[in-house]
């Protein structure tokens, strides 16, 4: 699921919550329910999610397991 996905992209990158949900410019608890799937993500918050890790958005989402972003 794209919820563990949000969380191993993050600890790959060496990201606390705290400093992806500043960079989301949203409250931390609120990141770390989207990371624990009790709350869904808005579509803009995918993509900078994507943009952050430079990966693609269907990537984050679960539906291709290739990390790479379209070009």
């Amino acid at each position: 699921m794209f919820f563990k996905r949000l969380y191993d992209l993050r600890v790959d990158n060496d990201l606390s919550q705290k400093q992806v949900a500043e960079y989301l410019t949203c409250n931390r608890q609120v990141y770390a329910r989207y990371e624990r799937g009790l709350r869904e993500i808005p579509v803009s918050m995918i993509i900078n999610l994507a943009q952050l890790y430079n990966v693609s958005t269907d990537y984050i989402l679960g539906i291709t397991d290739n990390p790479a972003p379209a070009k």
